[in-house]
Order: structure tokens, then C-alpha cells, then sequence
């Protein structure tokens, strides 16, 4: 008897609008908005309607690469999209570095997360003093195994957290904008003073304003994450520009609103002596609640950690599918997620949880991603040029695409230029050394005898599987 099409193992279309603008709100609201939205202002010279006026053209310019990337996910609309728009625009060697890349940024980044998530989590207990290292590393570890304990049960399961996720984020958010204008109408003089004459203060230079919106852009990134799960979306080509359009304007609004109700309330130099703003705003409006600031921190950070587990293992998935890694990564549990995927990332950040100083390396890996991001748009413009009459259901504006690819340029030439260290070439040697894996494993296809015992044996042991095939058309794996 043929097996019923619900009880397949595979990667699903089962995520709708809702999941989708969830998604989308998760990725990009993170800590920062709460503990220190402060470097657009401080590079606006402290003038407050400049520092409002590039957060709105941040999230434009936000909305610019978010639509870029939502062209990707929906004229391939697979799992990991921009991976496989890499391989098909710049050929296998260029995809297998952006995937040697996400295998140590992506577990570096959880890592780094997870830290920070405990330093919130455990300062409260510590009033007095720093917490411990630690009790402090201890939790970060408990924090990342629970993270992929809820990933490896498949997608859906993480539909009720999301939604949690949201409604806390914009819930504490909106407690934040709403009192300040609250405040506003009532037209206290030393709140309204703050913002009646708000561009009397020192005009920024061109570098400082340069600077500035590269503070307020990094705050709206994450609009790319459809890419990640273009390949388990329902009728992607409908559901991701309505969620663009949904979750984009309304992250603007509120960040535009927790700004203004942050300069309502605190003075610029006060903004930017805090080291928590949203805590020392709180402590100032609501005192009896500053207690529950750092957990709220702690829960934004959390559900951006299960997020990034999830994209991590699904470009680890896919990359074993297209033969850049071995097959055992692309199977998958009774739940349909990529349990070893998941398994690795959590495995390699909690190594990095441990060696601390491996972290320091995220910063200079940043500087890789902003070069893979602009090789990407850039291949929507080669694309467009080699295949004009490839079926395309959505379809960028030139000057969108030119926009990003501006502003994804100067986030790889500008720290080159401002702050030139040999740090940036190790991380161009550690980015080639991935040939040496490459061409013996991938190009002359070694293979290791005892690989194929080795993947039985994970495969019983987990009780994992290759997946079925997909109803949707395979892509071919170039060679």
C-alpha cells in the first residue's frame, strides 16, 4: 500500500503568512534595540531629528535588500535559496566558501548569543557584581541544548514560541513607545523640550552620517532569512513579499516610536552613557518593573537563538544534498528536521561556548558575510543578464537592487579603508583554506571507506533517514 503523502519524511510546505511574518519579526528585532540604540544618535552628533530621519532611511534602505533577497526565495523557492543562487550565478567553488563560512559563523554566532542571553539571565542575581564566568557559561550551554532539543522537533513545534516571541517583543516595545507618547501629550516641558527643537544641534559630516547609517542598518537586519526557508513556505511567491510588507513597517514604526520615547524621556548624553537603555528608561518611567528588563532581554534573545539554529542546519542540509557535504547531514528525523544538522551547529557552538576566545573571530567573519551578501544581489543583476526570460513571478525594481548593492559594497569597503588590520587578511586565508577540503573531497571525489559505516551507524542510532522525495522539481547538481 502506498504510504499516505502526510507521513513522508521530508522538509514540508506547511508555513503560512503568520509563520512567515513571525519569522521575519524574530530576525530582525533583537537585543539591540533594547540595550543600546545609540550609535545612530551618537553619530548624528547627538542631533536628534537627523538620528529619526536615518532610522527611517535605514529601514528603507532595510527594505531594499529584504526585497532582493524575497526575489531569490521566490524564483527558487528552495530550502537554503541563496545558497543555490550562489552556486548557479558563480558555480560550485563560490557556494562551497559561503558554506564553509556559515559552518563556523553560524555556530560562533549562536555561541555569542547564548553568552549574552546568561550574562542577562544571571545578572539580576549578581545586584552587586559581574556575575561568574562560570555559572554564567554553564547556562549558556543548558540555554543552546534546549534550543536544539526544540529544533529537532521539526518546524511546527516552533510555531507556538514564535508566536510567543513576537507578542513579548512588540508587546514590551509598544509599552515603551506608547508611554512615550503619552508622556508627549502631556506636555511636560523638560520631556517636549528635548524634541521641539530637534535639528538645532551640530550637523553630522558625510563620513559621521555614512557611519551613522550603518548603525541603524545592522538594527533592521535579517530580512533575508526567507531564503533559508523559501523551500517550506506555502505559495512562496504570494506568502513572502505579503510578509515583507507586513513585518518591515511595522518593525520601522516601532523602533521610530521606542526612539522617540527614549529622547523623550533621557537626554542624549544620557543615551549614550547607558549601558542599557531600555533599563535605564524604565528605571526613569516604571522603577518597579527594571527587574524584568534583563529577562526580557534574555527571552528576545532566546527566540533569536532557536531561529539560528534553524537557518544554520538548513544550509548544512541542502549543501549535502548538492554533494558539498557528506550525505548523513542531509537525513532526517521522524519530526522532519535535520537532526544532525541541528546536532553539529549545537555541538561546534558549544565548543566555542567553552573557548571563549574563538567569539573575537564573529566580528572579522561579519566582514565576510557583507561580501557574501553583495555577491548575491550582484548575481540577481548577472542573472538577469544571462537569462532575461527566466520565469521570475516577482521582480525587483532596478533602482531597489542598485540601492542594496550600494550599501552592501560599502559595508565590505569601509572597514577595509577606515580601520585597515591584518586581522581581515587571516579571514581571507581562513576563507580560501576551505579549497584544501574542497578539491580532494568535492572536485577528485575521495571518498573515506569507513564513512559508509559510520553513516549506518548514525543512521540506527538516531533512527534518521534519507528523505522522501519532494513533490516540487529537483534542481540538477551542476557540475
Amino acid at each position: 500500500m502506498a504510504m499516505d503523502t502526510e507521513k513522508k519524511i521530508r522538509l514540508k510546505r506547511e508555513l503560512g503568512y503568520f509563520w512567515g511574518t513571525n519569522f521575519l519579526i524574530i530576525n530582525i528585532i533583537g537585543a539591540g534595540i533594547f540595550v543600546s540604540p545609540k550609535g545612530v544618535l551618537q553619530y548624528s552628533c547627538m542631533n536628534v531629528g537627523i538620528s529619526l530621519c536615518i532610522w527611517a532611511a535605514c529601514a528603507v534602505l532595510s527594505l531594499s535588500s529584504a526585497l532582493c533577497f524575497a526575489e531569490i526565495g521566490i524564483t527558487f523557492p528552495y530550502t537554503a535559496a541563496h545558497y543555490y543562487f550562489l552556486r548557479r550565478c558563480f558555480g560550485p567553488v563560490m557556494a562551497f566558501l559561503r558554506l564553509w563560512t556559515a559552518l563556523f559563523l553560524g555556530p560562533g554566532v549562536l555561541a555569542s548569543q547564548a553568552l549574552l542571553l546568561a550574562e542577562y539571565g544571571i545578572q539580576p542575581f549578581y545586584p552587586s557584581c559581574s556575575a561568574p564566568n562560570l555559572p554564567k557559561k554553564c547556562l549558556a550551554l543548558a540555554v543552546l541544548w534546549i534550543v536544539g532539543i526544540l529544533n529537532s522537533r521539526g518546524v511546527k513545534e516552533l510555531s507556538w514560541l514564535q508566536t510567543v516571541s513576537t507578542v513579548l517583543k512588540l508587546g514590551i516595545l509598544g509599552v515603551i513607545s506608547f508611554s512615550g507618547v503619552f508622556i508627549l501629550v502631556r506636555g511636560k516641558k523638560e520631556n517636549v523640550r528635548r524634541l521641539q527643537n530637534a535639528f538645532d544641534h551640530e550637523v553630522p559630516d558625510v563620513s559621521q552620517l555614512i557611519e551613522a547609517i550603518f548603525q541603524g542598518y545592522f538594527a533592521f537586519s535579517g530580512g533575508a532569512c526567507f531564503t533559508y526557508v523559501a523551500g517550506e513556505m506555502k505559495k512562496p511567491s504570494k506568502t513572502i513579499p505579503r510578509a515583507v510588507f507586513t513585518a518591515l513597517p511595522l518593525v520601522t514604526m516601532v523602533y521610530l516610536l521606542a526612539n522617540i520615547s527614549y529622547l523623550t524621556v533621557l537626554t542624549p548624553r544620557e543615551i549614550l552613557s547607558s549601558d542599557a537603555v531600555a533599563l535605564t528608561w524604565t528605571d526613569r518611567v516604571i522603577p518597579q518593573f527594571t527587574w524584568t528588563v534583563p529577562f526580557a532581554i534574555s527571552a528576545s534573545l532566546f527566540s533569536n537563538l532557536v531561529i539560528n539554529v534553524l537557518e544554520t542546519a538548513r544550509i548544512t542540509y541542502i549543501a549535502s544534498h548538492q554533494g558539498q557535504l557528506p550525505l548523513v547531514l542531509g537525513t532526517l528525523n521522524v519530526h522532519s528536521s535535520p537532526f544532525l544538522a541541528v546536532l553539529l551547529d549545537v555541538c561546534v557552538g558549544s565548543v566555542a561556548i567553552i573557548l571563549t576566545n574563538l567569539i573575537d573571530l564573529i566580528n572579522y567573519l561579519y566582514f565576510v558575510v557583507s561580501l557574501w551578501t553583495f555577491l548575491t544581489i550582484l548575481g540577481i543583476l548577472k542573472l538577469r543578464y544571462q537569462y532575461p526570460n527566466l520565469h521570475r513571478p516577482y521582480k525587483v525594481f532596478l533602482p531597489v537592487i542598485l540601492a542594496a548593492l550600494a550599501i552592501t559594497l560599502c559595508l565590505v569597503l569601509i572597514p577595509l579603508v577606515k580601520s585597515p588590520k591584518m586581522h581581515y587578511i587571516y579571514v581571507f586565508l581562513f576563507l580560501l583554506s576551505g579549497l584544501l577540503l574542497y578539491v580532494p573531497f568535492i572536485h577528485f571525489k575521495v571518498k573515506l571507506v569507513w564513512f559508509q559505516k559510520l553513516t549506518c551507524f548514525l543512521q540506527l542510532l538516531f533512527n534518521i533517514c534519507i528523505p522522501d522525495a519532494s513533490d516540487d522539481p529537483i534542481w540538477e547538481v551542476e557540475n
